[in-house]
Order: C-alpha cells, then structure tokens, then sequence
C-alpha cells in the first residue's frame, strides 16, 4: 500500500485551470482517469487525511504511485479527453459501463452503391444508417419482413449478389417481389438509393406523409378501375400499420428523446435508456456497472452519457434527453452533446406530464434489470471465489491465485511445434493476455525440452523489462488490457521477439509480459511440471507457484511431492483448473492448425531463398500464372522488376524441381494410374492426429 504523501505534487506545481489527471499505479498502468474544472482544488481534495476519504476513493489513492495532469482551454475539451482516456485506458477505479445483453440493430448500408438492409451488432460504422437498438433480433426480421413488401430493399449477402449476378437470376426474394433485384439490373442503382433512403425515412417515423400517399393512390387506382393495384396498395397500406404496431406510441408524434434511468445501490448500479423516435419507442437497452469510484446518481449519468455519445454525431443525438440528475455542472455537458449533434440538445429532468410518466416506466425497468443482475452475480462471484480458495489450500498458497497463467505445447509429429499461454484473472479468462509461442530448434523433439524454453521465454522477458523500468516488487497484477480483440486472439507473432518495455511512456497501455501470475498451470504431469520448475529456478524466481493437470486422471501435480495432489470430482478449484487447462489446449491446437495450414499451402516459390511476398507477387502479376512463369527462360524471368539473374536461375531450378510429373496411363482402358507410394504416404499423413 503506496503512502500518498510519497507522490503528492509540490505547491504550486499544480495549475487552477480545467484539465484531466490520471492516476498511475507502480507499473505504470492508468488506474483513474477524471476531470475537474479546478485541477488544483480537485486533486487536493485527494490528499487529505485518508480517514476523510470514500473507502473507494481511499483504496485508489493508496494503490497509485503517481498522478500527472493535462490542461484544457474548457470544460467541454476536459469532458471530451476524459472519455477518450477512459476508452482508451480501462482504469480499473473508473466506472465502467457494461451491457447486461448484445443489442442488435437494423442497419442499412447507405455507404454501398446497393444498399443493404440486415441485423448488426458491435460498434457502428461510418456511412451506415442505424435503427434502434431491439430487444431481440427476431423483432426486427418480422419488421423487415413486413416493410420490404412496400420497400424491396436488398438484404442478401455480398456473395449471394455477386453470384446472382453472374448467373443472372435473382434469388428467390427477387421472385416473389420482396427484392428490387438490383443484381440483375431491374432497377437502377439510382433507384435502388432511392428506395432504400425512403425506407429509413420511414423507419425514422416520417410514416404519415408516406401512408397518406399511398393511401391517394389506392383511391386514384380505384377510381380508374385498376383494381387489382390499388388492391396491391392497400395491402401495402396494411403491412406498414401492421410495422408500425410494433412500436407503442408513448409521446407525441414529432418527439425525438432519449429516455435515461439509473437504479443502484452502494456496490453497483444498472442503467435503462429507451429511444423514442417519432414519438415511439425504437429501441431499448441496459447497462450494469460496479461502483468501483465514489460516484452519485449525477456522475453515473455524465458516465452514461460519455458511454452512449461518445461515438455518435448527427442523427444518432436527439434533440432531447431525459435523466434522472443533472451532472454538476450540467452546462459543459450540454454544449458537448449540442457539437455532437450539430444543433442545440436539450439535457433535463421531466417534471410532470407523458415524460415524466415514461420516466417512471425505464426507472421500474433499471430497478428490475438490477435486481436481475444481483441474482445471476451472487452465485458466479461465490462460485469463482470458492474455486480459488481451493486451488490455495490445495497448493498451499499463501493467498488466492488471482492471475493464473496456462502453458500447453502442441504438434503434428514432431512438425509445426508451438505453445500457448492463457491468462485468466479473478476466474475469468482475459484474452487480451492470451500469448502465442513458435518453438524451433531441438526444443521441439519432446514436450519437456519445449515447455522449458517456453516458461524461460516468458519469464525471462518478464525480468527483462521490470529491469528496465526499475520495478523490483511484485504485485498482483490488476485490471488491464484491451478487450478480446487486443493482442491476444489474432497475434500471430513470436511472443519472444516483440520489443518493448511493460508499458509504453506514452499511453500507459501494458507490454506483452510485464505483470507476473501467482500460479503457473502446466498442461501435463510431473516431468512437465519438472521443467517448468525448474525455468524458473535458473531464472531465480521464486514467488511463482507451479502445479501441472495430467488430462488421464485430472491430477494435480507439484514440483516438490512425489504422489499428485487429488481434488474431488465435485471441487470448484478443480473445474476451474479444468477450464484453464482445456482453454490452453484450445488455444494452442488453434496456432498450430493455423500454421501447418500455411505451411500446406506453400508454392515451390515459398521455397526459394530470399524471395519474398512482394517478388513471388510480381512474378505471378508478370507472367500471370505459375505455368508460364515455369515455362519461361531466365532472360525472360530476369525482366521483371526486383528479379537479377542469380535469383531467376534459383527460381527455374526451383519450379524444375517441383514440376508436376506426367500421369501414368493404361493403355488398354485409358485410366490414370495412382502411384502406390504416394498414395500410401498421403493416406498415412491423414491419420496423422493433433496433439
């Protein structure tokens, strides 16, 4: 526990001007991230007597080493960093929003030449028109359903177009008038702009004006003794109510707000936004936070806000929005959303009327959605702590293993040998920490051998960049890291050979294995155990627990005991070893399917010495196919850029040697005759199994 008098700034040092601070901990990792009007009054408030702090503000402060600070011409630019800093950091002491479900969304791909009606959910993307969110998908394919009657808009695939238009046949929307069919050019891509623009009108509840022309030309097809259109309209006619039904009318027609309630107690709080457009209510969505900071009603609102806005300009901004508090001070607030939305936004509290009363109905909505999560929380956090205070007693821990980290080794007979590390903290898997190992070399004739030289690797860089930045003292590692989609799923590179320090100086973000596990799991038994134990001795760590899961009877092996430790079948520690365990597996199954299936697919170009990607491209762009290219004479392959006459002589030998040989042929039937060996070897190579 860090004294916050070690850190605090000098007198003066600090100006009475708006600005944003954060908070750094002893590894230099961003931990909170606010914003004051007054930078000097704010963060003194910090260092006070600690007896006169929040318990949570307290914990904060005595967990940071550091705070620095950033000036600001106005509040609305500390508003504006104060959420970028918080996206971009993840402080763990910050209140951090987190959807209680995925909301989908109807988009429509405005941005395309033939736009696209589908379901979408994740972030939003620039050039494309978004409705709701829905509570559920199928809600909106019913709506859809009903709408492209009236608006055949495209909603297939970019491969179902492309294929139809080569056939030149439409799908079978195309046949029963659901679909323009763009594809085989009944309409043009003008027209089909149009259509699609009409329909987001009318989604955007300009439903009046259009069911009121319909409606004029039903009568005008009626008049004129044309039946059977203006029968065809009038079921258009009833499709759109039928659409519209689906949407309750709350408030009047021309109303556009955004409805915010917040439901909390002393540990967490549920937030409810209803959309209204048009008068009707669009879309619904929930979030759920930990109140990690001391926080009131009115700072979880400002938060909401930063979370729901903060990627939305335009139309995405109504021009009213409803919350139960006003932040303090609401004027900074209220001119960021007005520059969000390009005009003036009007941020109150309703106090009487059909608002109010709607109020009412998304407050009973957060009370419900927080009693929910409470009930469904409860039982995870008690199972996910029991589990870890299992594992410790097992292991003789002196505390719960808060970071526990897996290591697993996979191959294909000896061929394409790589590890995996997975990290999972608190119980949780963290994915943005998940690593990727390439063995090479001897390592990879035996899985011992490899597991060393992993842990080394790891452990080794751990030591590396704490000697860079002088940290010698280990803590448990905290919150951190990017989401799933950080370096840990999609790296593809070798986790040793990646630079850096355990954070960057600039961003605060982590760097690759700076923050050490309480416990090392190992995917095998006592001689990988063995290994592993001792990598870390060589390296002289010894704070670092290591146990190994032999898959053949779940056992729990120890570095230092002859006979495995066994946990009942019915142990949380042991399912959640279980977990780690067959994540690891996972994880490192996938690399090396990956990798051998680039390895399967490599050219006799792939194997000429110091030709790259680029060269090997320009060759195939030059002579447009391999057949060519292997039928050339080296003057002719020494004329393409990059490619000298050494070079081109290595390549001719190359695709020499890898020339296809020709068939065997029956003469008497004509048949092609398999080779006996090459069939034998493909056939072993088949039942070649993954490890």
């Amino acid at each position: 526990m860090a004294d916050p008098s070690s850190y605090r700034p000098k007198p003066g040092q600090i100006p009475d001007s708006p600005g944003v601070y954060r908070f750094r901990d002893e590894h230099r990792r961003v931990i909170y991230v606010g914003k004051a009007k007054s930078l000097r009054q704010r963060l003194s408030s910090y260092f006070q007597d600690l007896a006169g702090l929040h318990p949570r503000t307290r914990t904060m402060v005595t967990t940071a080493a550091s705070v620095e600070w950033t000036v600001v011409s106005t509040e609305v630019e500390a508003l504006q960093l104060e959420y970028s800093w918080i996206k971009e950091f993840d402080p763990r002491f910050n209140v951090k929003y987190r959807d209680d479900k995925s909301y989908p969304s109807l988009a429509v791909t405005l941005n395309e030449e033939f736009p696209r009606v589908q379901v979408m959910r994740g972030p939003k993307r620039k050039g494309v028109r978004y409705f709701g969110p829905y509570a559920h998908a199928w809600a909106i394919r019913e709506t859809v359903d009903l709408m492209l009657r009236v608006f055949p808009v495209r909603t297939c695939s970019a491969g179902v177009f492309k294929r139809s238009h080569q056939i030149g046949r439409p799908c079978l929307l195309g046949y029963i008038g659901k679909c323009s069919a763009p594809c085989v050019g009944r309409v043009t891509p003008e027209e089909h702009h149009e259509l699609a623009e009409e329909f987001c009108d009318f989604m955007a509840g300009r439903t009046g004006t259009y069911l009121r022309r319909l409606e004029k030309q039903m009568q005008e097809a009626a008049e004129e003794l044309e039946y059977e259109r203006a029968a065809r309209l009038r079921d258009d006619i009833e499709a759109l109510r039928r659409a519209m039904e689906k949407n309750a009318v709350v408030l009047a027609d021309a109303t556009d707000a955004d409805l915010i309630a917040v439901a909390e107690d002393e540990l967490e709080a549920a937030v409810q936004i209803f959309h209204v457009r048009g008068g009707r209510v669009r879309g619904q969505r929930g979030w759920v936070t930990d109140k990690v900071e001391a926080v009131d009603t009115a700072g979880l609102v400002e938060h909401a806000l930063q979370q729901l806005y903060g990627e939305e300009s335009g139309e995405g901004v109504p021009r009213e929005v409803l919350v139960p508090a006003l932040p303090e001070p609401v004027e900074p607030v209220a001119q960021w959303l007005s520059d969000r939305r390009g005009s003036n936004v009007s941020l109150r509290i309703p106090q009487r009327g059909d608002k109010k009363d709607l109020m009412a109905t998304v407050q009973r909505n957060a009370q419900q959605a927080l009693a929910l999560h409470k009930t469904k929380r409860a039982s995870d956090l008690t199972t996910r702590s029991r589990a870890l205070e299992e594992i410790a007693e097992a292991l003789e821990l002196d505390s719960a293993p808060l970071r526990i980290e897996c290591f697993d080794i996979s191959h294909l007979q000896g061929q394409d040998v790589v590890a995996s590390m997975v990290v999972f903290e608190d119980g949780l898997a963290r994915k943005s920490e998940y690593r990727r190992f390439q063995i090479r070399g001897f390592a990879g004739q035996d899985d011992v051998r490899s597991m060393h030289e992993v842990i080394s690797r790891r452990f080794r860089r751990y030591l590396l960049e704490k000697q860079k930045t002088g940290e010698w003292d280990e803590e448990p590692a905290g919150e951190n890291g990017n989401g799933e989609n950080g370096n840990g799923e999609n790296g593809d590179t070798d986790a040793e050979a990646l630079p850096g320090g355990p954070v960057d100086s600039e961003t605060g973000r982590p760097r690759r294995f700076a923050y050490p596990p309480q416990l090392v799991v190992v995917d095998g038994g006592r001689p990988q155990v063995a290994a592993a134990q001792q990598a870390l001795d060589e390296l002289g760590i010894d704070d670092v627990a290591v146990c190994g899961l032999a898959k053949r009877l779940e056992e729990v092996w120890l570095p230092s005991q002859d006979d495995p430790v066994v946990l009942p079948r019915t142990s949380e520690g042991l399912y959640l070893l279980q977990r780690v365990r067959d994540e690891a597996h996972r994880f490192a199954i996938t690399y090396q399917r990956s990798k051998r299936g680039k390895r399967m697919k490599a050219g006799p170009l792939d194997t000429v010495p110091g030709l790259g990607e680029t060269r090997r491209q320009a060759l195939l762009k030059h002579f447009g196919s391999l057949k060519r290219l292997r039928a050339a004479t080296i003057d002719e392959i020494c004329e393409v850029p990059g490619i000298g006459r050494k070079t081109a002589e290595t390549i001719a030998v190359a695709l020499a040697k890898a020339a296809p040989a020709a068939p065997a042929v029956n003469t008497a039937t004509g048949e092609i005759i398999e080779d006996e060996a090459t069939t034998t070897a493909a056939s072993s190579s088949e039942r070649g199994q993954d490890r």
